[in-house]
């Protein structure tokens, strides 16, 4: 596994922790390869249990709803009989109900106490966790029955607690798989009408693993809401833009894009509150709720619709009756152990039941959480008052924890105690903090492996590592690692000036980003091999080289806004400095969404000198232009490049998109819609245009082309600006400005360009662009010429009408040439070859 830290470093510093010797355990927040694990577990279903030894193999990843870890099974011991599934050696995966991160695991657990009033079930309660595995099971047969296979839904085995991380968790399948891969596809346009469930020609669709794990997942879904788990199909809803990477295709069924899906997660992270929707098809989500009575939503399914669901097919579920009997066992404890005010309401008033289960649930989600030992476990499980002065005392903000850790764990009384009555002990339980949180800080990569153990053992660096443990992990290895920041800075400053001096160097970036997006599947071979061949060609390096200025100019603008900000607030001394400190943050997010911006400006300078040094207007004819616009003039040489070297171009522009898009918090996972939706518009779509262009330009040639049309769009377009002047005149007296009239000076261009393209026959496109800027740029010359002539509202002196003109037939130019380009974009497919 690649952790990006040593783990040998890790194991010193926990080392580092024992030799301090201190009372209590050291706080874990994920366990790390090689770790062996021991747990009591319960098979699913009950009641076989036994004592299961483990060592993990990799950490998988964490999320709202828990970490997953791939594992392997060293060691077996029955109690009674076996739990089916489970053999020595073999692989698995277990989920621990527990995020691995601090922010993850307060924002899950706010919501879920909005939501239910409580701490978050499936952490610790082992009823919920049991309840939601039982489920899973029934599920896993109800697939077999709609997909003729239950391997499309991952088994689980068992069920366990784990004491160190204070949680719950799962032992499960493990599926080797993958997330969809992003595939090449021209035809978009027939794939989109598929989506709206149009006949189109199956033949011609592209896109079989996309369209394969929609329909799966489409399916899936309804077959939760027909067995009852309506609230289990949210972890599938294609319309949250985040459920895909939940769906796996196995790895052994790569010969066929639409076997070996699985569903492989159905724990949900977060509740669904109905005034905080998170994901487009939250909305929806929230309305069906709605309807069947449930306001807030987490993983509540209706046992008596899926008894209906097992009835009408008995013979599938013969076997589980024992099981559907737990569930319902499992469901009525899990339902009762928080208050739940939207669903348990008006029996919170007069239900025993309710209370006593929930002070009993209190007190086991304690243990679990390592909040108690076994002693005041018994006690608070003997004396309800007890109980509810513990629930009470967990309120109280900052010294409650203290409270209770006095209170329920012998080990940290005798800490406690021990820091007070001795300084040397104090010394060690210092150190031991230091050697926990230098583990967090290295595991993040805000301190390196040397500065780590330095940490650990001379105590004092933290004193300026604890204050800037808020910062950015990136942010606080910069301020306290001078080799690192030297090596950013040459990265960032350095790196992108010898990339424009060593065609080496250039060419080696290209080809590791090829070898990149060969592994991401954002490129098929074909145009990799394409790519490679033309890595030498002078154009390329041109356009390489440009790039580097590029790159070159993207902390300009970020440098000269602090500047300025900084230079604001100094020559201001007199205001308050409040006040300047939040009009200094002001000006430094204005630089960020002004349209120009200095590194815009720098990058869009440089384009002006090639042209004019290489005397070459038409290699630049795109990037000349787009590149002055902030954002989108980081795509102004993929797009210049699209013409002379289109599969290069694609893949750069595709390549920085979905690698952009994975900054992305949740919806920026790979394997999600958002990935694929922006590779399909940087990629796939222009591949859609071209080909579709290709197909019309042939047509074309059998036509003659036609250019007399030009000239009448621009006696029309002019007329109505003149129209529109005279409706001003007669009304307020005066001449319109061109910003009064914004909405018909975008208009009226982009329509004259328009109706260019669609009249000009068998015209080729780069005469079309010039017809139509031609007429644009003629629009604002006669519009200009008839103000002048006619002189509404007074005389217009020379120096107005020389300005009202450039900037008339400069702005008419690009929408027009603008409004032809999306006219050719937009034209249905031509229907003969």
């Amino acid at each position: 596994m690649g952790t990006g830290y040593s783990i040998e470093v890790h194991k010193e510093l926990e080392e580092e922790f024992r030799a301090a010797a201190v009372y209590r355990p050291m706080h874990i927040d994920l366990f790390e390869p090689g770790t062996e694990l021991i747990y009591d577990v319960t098979g699913v279903p009950g009641p076989n249990k036994g004592k299961v030894c483990l060592i993990i193999e990799k950490f998988v990843g964490g999320g709202f709803a828990g970490q997953v870890y791939r594992v392997k099974v060293l060691d077996i011991e029955f109690e009674a009989g076996p739990i089916e599934g489970l053999e020595v050696g073999k692989v698995f995966a277990i989920k621990i109900l527990i995020p691995p991160s601090g922010f993850s695991r307060l924002f899950r657990n706010l919501l879920y106490l909005v939501g239910f009033q409580g701490p978050f079930q499936l952490q610790v309660n082992p009823a919920a966790a049991r309840s939601g595995a039982l489920w899973q099971k029934f599920i896993r047969r109800g697939a077999r029955i709609r997909f003729g296979d239950e391997r499309s839904i991952s088994d689980i085995y068992a069920t366990f607690v784990d004491s160190e991380l204070g949680s719950c968790g799962e032992l499960s399948e493990w599926i080797d798989g993958r997330t969809w891969l992003l595939e090449v596809d021209d035809r978009l346009d027939l794939l989109k009408r598929w989506k709206k469930g149009r006949d189109v020609d199956v033949e011609s669709l592209g896109s079989p693993e996309y369209r394969a794990k929609r329909e799966f997942m489409y399916d899936f879904v309804e077959l939760l809401h027909n067995m009852g788990a309506h609230e289990f199909a949210r972890q599938y809803e294609w319309s949250t833009c985040k459920s895909q990477p939940n769906c796996l295709k196995r790895k052994d069924t790569e010969e066929s894009p639409s076997k070996g899906l699985v569903a492989v997660d159905f724990r949900a992270g977060l509740a669904l509150l109905p005034f905080l929707p998170m994901s487009p098809g939250d909305f929806k989500l929230i309305i069906q709720g709605l309807m069947r009575g449930s306001l807030v939503q987490f993983d509540r399914g209706d046992v008596g619709k899926l008894e209906q669901f097992i009835e009408s097919h008995s013979n599938e579920f013969a076997d589980m009756h024992q099981m559907l009997d737990e569930l319902k066992a499992n469901e009525r404890l899990y339902r009762a152990s928080v208050p739940d005010i939207t669903h348990n309401h008006v029996r919170l008033f007069y239900s025993p039941h309710i209370w006593s289960t929930m002070l009993d649930s209190a007190v086991t989600g304690w243990k679990v959480r390592n909040l108690i030992n076994d002693n005041c476990q018994e006690k608070l499980k003997r004396n309800k008052v007890l109980t509810l002065v513990f629930a009470l005392i967990g309120i109280l903000p900052f010294i409650g924890r203290f409270f209770r850790r006095i209170w329920g764990q012998t080990y940290w009384r005798h800490h406690y105690k021990s820091m007070v009555t001795s300084w040397k002990y104090l010394g060690r339980a210092i150190r031991a903090k230091v050697a926990e949180e230098t583990i967090s800080w290295h595991r993040s990569g805000r301190i390196n492996d040397e500065r780590a153990m330095k940490v650990a053992r001379q105590v004092w660096p933290c004193l300026y590592h604890f204050p800037l443990s808020v910062l950015p992990a990136g942010l606080h290895r910069f301020f306290t690692d001078w080799q690192y920041a030297k090596e950013r800075m040459v990265f960032i400053l350095v790196r992108p000036v010898r990339l424009y001096f060593d065609a080496e160097l250039r060419e080696q970036w290209l080809k590791d980003m090829v070898t990149e997006g060969k592994k991401n599947h954002l490129l098929g071979q074909e145009d990799a091999e394409l790519i490679l061949s033309q890595v030498k060609e002078p154009f390329v390096q041109k356009y390489l080289k440009s790039l580097a200025v590029h790159l070159c100019t993207l902390p300009v603008t970020q440098v000269v806004s602090v500047l300025v900000a900084i230079i604001y607030v100094v020559m201001h001394p007199d205001m308050p400095r409040g006040q300047a400190y939040a009009i200094g943050f002001g000006i430094i997010a204005l630089f960020q969404v002004v349209p120009i911006s200095p590194g815009s400006l720098a990058r869009g300078l440089y384009v002006v000198y090639l042209v004019i040094r290489e005397r070459n207007f038409k290699d630049y004819n795109i990037a000349v232009f787009l590149g002055f616009f902030k954002y989108i003039g980081y795509l102004a040489f993929p797009i210049q490049m699209a013409y002379r070297y289109p599969a290069l171009a694609r893949f750069m522009a595709g390549h920085w998109a979905t690698e952009a898009v994975h900054i992305v918090p949740v919806f920026g996972e790979r394997g999600a819609l958002l990935e694929h939706a922006v590779f399909c518009l940087f990629y796939n779509w222009p591949l859609t245009i071209r080909r579709r262009m290709r197909k019309r330009a042939r047509m074309r040639t059998e036509m003659r082309p036609r250019y007399w049309h030009i000239v009448l769009c621009a006696i029309v377009g002019s007329g109505i600006f003149v129209f529109t002047d005279f409706a001003y005149i007669e009304k307020l007296g005066e001449l319109p400005r061109l910003m009064e009239i914004w909405w018909l000076a975008v208009l009226v261009p982009a329509l004259c360009g328009a109706v260019v393209t669609l009249g000009a026959g068998g015209a080729p496109m780069w005469k079309r662009i010039i017809g139509a800027a031609t007429c644009g740029g003629a629009v604002g010359v006669l519009y200009t010429t008839v103000s002048a002539i006619f002189g509404y509202g007074g005389p217009i002196g020379a120096g107005d009408i020389v300005i009202n003109c450039v900037w008339r037939v400069f702005i008419f130019t690009i929408l027009s040439a603008i409004g032809m380009l999306l006219t050719e974009i937009k034209l249905p497919e031509p229907k003969a070859v």
